[in-house]
């Protein structure tokens, strides 16, 4: 991200962590460790009803692949389009997983094979603690699930922080290339590129950084309120807020090494790969640039500078959605993936989609 977008704002944030870290100093061990306890308790119920109901709605077969000695969870949809060619996988950015894709995987599983995983260290994906978090290990993961199920004619959708990784992987494998599919992404650093506050916080390097991980790691309970104050602002409606937010908070806890480590390094691989931005001129296959156009940190600016760079790139910029555009407008983007079909099916999508979301809103 370009150098004065770190440059945010990020007192509310951080003075929820420092409260935390002074308060907890008076707290005994076992008060926080039961507040802990409390946190994944209140969010593990509503994560597994979510869970559950999705499941009786919604077919799709799951892999614990092998990864370097871990495994990597792997959903697939759409598995009696295997023999047709041609594969459809989605990567999730960070601090969420493969929920990201909810709304469209099993849509777009009805007209082809659809894989969405999460990377490791977030999801449901193995999280070693001492594991070097990178865009190197997204890489490997990328690359592990696309050997596993021997994929030839790939189709790449990123999102967020995988899209450093799920470019390279394109640039390197172009041969193997269908479409690749661009959204609310980032690559290297640009001009309008901001920061979201709760990264530019953790990824600048300093004082205040130490004291916010610190609190972080003591306490889910001012985990949960910095995650909660930044991850509500990529979502448009308060209809998506109420589902999606317990979902990715059951999941949060756990995400904090793989958060912090690539945090850590996240400046620092972004400037490396200025020098890198004129490979993009050269890269021929079809690039479709989804953006959620009322996002306000990988915004419509980023958009149109993708468009500039990939030579044979599609511009679309979606209404009325934000950073997660895949949960916002689900319909426009399935269909603008599905090509000379995708018209047809967007109103029914969005019926579709309306539907469930009211069953979800009320589940217990």
């Amino acid at each position: 991200m370009h150098g004065n977008c770190f440059q945010v704002s990020t007192r509310r944030f951080a003075l929820v962590c420092v409260l935390l870290v002074t308060g907890c100093a008076a707290v005994p061990i076992t008060g926080v460790v039961g507040s802990n306890v409390l946190v994944e308790r209140h969010y593990q119920k509503k994560y597994q009803a979510y869970d559950q109901a999705y499941r009786e709605k919604y077919q799709f077969n799951e892999h614990f692949i092998p990864r370097d000695g871990h495994k990597l969870y792997v959903r697939e949809f759409g598995h009696e389009h295997a023999e047709q060619g041609g594969t459809l996988v989605m990567m999730h950015g960070f601090p969420d997983s493969l929920h990201l894709y909810d709304r469209i995987a099993p849509r777009l599983g009805q007209h082809g094979r659809v894989l969405s995983f999460d990377f490791l260290g977030w999801g449901n994906s193995d999280k070693p603690a001492n594991h070097g978090y990178d865009s190197n290990s997204l890489y490997r993961d990328l690359e592990v699930v696309v050997d596993y199920f021997d994929l030839e004619d790939v189709s790449l959708v990123v999102h967020d922080a995988s899209g450093p990784p799920g470019i390279e992987w394109a640039l390197d494998n172009e041969q193997a290339m269908d479409t690749l599919y661009l959204l609310n992404t980032y690559y290297h650093p640009m001009e309008k590129l901001v920061a979201p506050e709760a990264i530019a916080l953790f990824s600048t390097p300093g004082l205040k950084r130490s004291v916010v991980r610190t609190g972080a790691r003591i306490s889910h309970y001012g985990w949960s309120l910095g995650f909660t104050n930044q991850v509500e602002k990529f979502f448009a409606t308060d209809e998506q807020r109420q589902i999606f937010m317990p979902v990715f908070m059951h999941q949060a806890m756990a995400i904090k090494p793989a958060f912090f480590g690539l945090n850590n390094v996240l400046q620092q691989e972004l400037e490396q790969r200025r020098h890198k931005q004129h490979k993009l001129a050269g890269y021929q296959k079809p690039v479709k640039i989804i953006f959620g156009a009322d996002d306000p940190y990988l915004n419509r600016d980023v958009a149109k500078k993708f468009n500039q760079l990939f030579p044979n790139s599609e511009l679309i910029l979606i209404d009325r959605a934000r950073h997660y555009v895949q949960v916002d407008r689900p319909g426009e983007v399935a269909g603008a993936m599905l090509k000379e079909e995708g018209a047809a099916i967007i109103e029914a999508m969005e019926a579709n989609i309306r539907n469930s979301t009211q069953e979800l809103i009320e589940l217990p």
